[in-house]
């Protein structure tokens, strides 16, 4: 379960170059609201590297098994939510914002995975 805390450490990492290059690299390229769509996916982006990380950590204690699936399904929420936030702010392509809500179930499905590992531990 190592993996996951490589994972979120990898993926922390992501999110701080990425929220520096959207103050830095896109202010006052991006529309206002288009910025703020970008934050929204760094800062999600970082909460779910923390519980990546956090979920690794966990496993040493609670169902491997259930903590797998947890940590696979918030790694792809990271990539459908935050990616397509990402690309939707950049490009424009409003569709992109049909694939956000898919990363938000993963997201809470992980969530939820945690929660079941930790009752059962």
């Amino acid at each position: 379960m190592k993996l996951f805390v490589i994972l979120g450490s990898i993926n922390a990492l992501l999110a701080v170059a990425f929220g520096a290059f959207g103050s830095h690299g896109l202010k006052g390229k991006l529309s206002a609201d288009m910025l703020s769509i970008y934050e929204t996916g760094v800062q999600y982006h970082m909460y779910h590297a923390i519980g990546l990380v956090l979920i690794g950590i966990l496993a040493q204690w609670a169902v491997p098994s259930t903590l797998h699936w947890a940590g696979w399904l918030m790694f792809f929420g990271i990539i459908f939510f935050s990616g397509s936030l990402y690309i939707l702010s950049i490009t424009g392509v409003k569709i992109l914002g049909a694939i956000t809500p898919i990363g938000g179930v993963l997201f809470l499905i992980s969530w939820v995975l945690v929660a079941i590992a930790a009752i059962k531990a």
